[in-house]
């Protein structure tokens, strides 16, 4: 796909992952529409792209929110969705209050909900990339919650796929990416993710650009579809 004066939407495009996607796109010559919850995050977005981007204030769980935001800027060649839908859920299993994992489904119905609605409002040709993450498929203690709902998005991609041809959905999973997402700073932050990737191939955290590199490729690459692309630096390796 020649991604020049296409249309896209960024869910959850105003920091992290999504923000790297949408000044990629931007930088590229796509008119981007992004979306976020958060007005201060949108306004902090605002000043890191060109004119080439339109701001909407939005909630993935709110269908009728999403639905008339597509309507709004259809037709649409490109849907990435990085939106987490709300709080994940962390620790023990047998220790973890059961709203709280239930609670990390959130992403899930956001995925949901915005595949459902904007596909109907695509060009044949559109390409959707949605995001899960490496604990889908290797858990390490304290993430079930995380690595259930990856599988689900994961699975969710494979089982629609062959439903919504010849437009293409494909997912990309992140390792640790250093992102806001982690509120710690200096020092801490240092320390955190230091310790947090010691022991994988590549002994760093994933910057939100490479996340966005790989987002980028599904979408121009129009012989993938149903697939996942690993950003992890060499964490799912033994």
């Amino acid at each position: 796909m020649d991604i020049k004066g296409k249309r896209a939407i960024v869910l959850g495009g105003t920091s992290g992952i999504g923000l790297a996607a949408v000044q990629q796109l931007a930088s590229k010559g796509t008119y981007v529409i992004t979306g976020s919850r958060s007005k201060s995050n949108i306004e902090k977005a605002a000043a890191t792209v060109g004119d080439n981007v339109t701001f909407r204030q939005i909630d993935v769980l709110d269908r009728e929110g999403l639905s008339a935001l597509f309507q709004e800027f259809a037709p649409l060649d490109i849907l990435v969705n990085t939106a987490t839908g709300g709080g994940r859920a962390m620790g023990p299993f047998l220790e973890m209050d059961l709203d709280g994992f239930q609670g990390s489904f959130r992403k899930l119905w956001g995925y949901t909900n915005s595949v459902r609605l904007a596909t109907q409002h695509m060009t044949p040709s559109g390409a959707i990339v949605l995001v899960s993450g490496y604990p889908a498929r290797k858990c390490g203690p304290g993430y079930c919650a995380i690595s259930t709902v990856g599988n689900a998005v994961e699975g969710f991609v494979r089982a629609i796929a062959p439903e919504i041809a010849p437009r293409r959905i494909n997912v990309v999973a992140p390792g640790l990416i250093d992102t806001p997402m982690f509120a710690m700073q200096g020092a801490e932050r240092e320390k955190f993710f230091r310790d947090a990737t010691k022991n994988t191939l590549i002994p760093r955290a994933g910057k939100p650009e490479e996340v966005a590199d790989a987002i980028l490729f599904l979408i121009k690459n129009e012989y993938m579809t149903g697939s996942i692309v690993d950003v992890e630096g060499g964490a799912l390796l033994p």
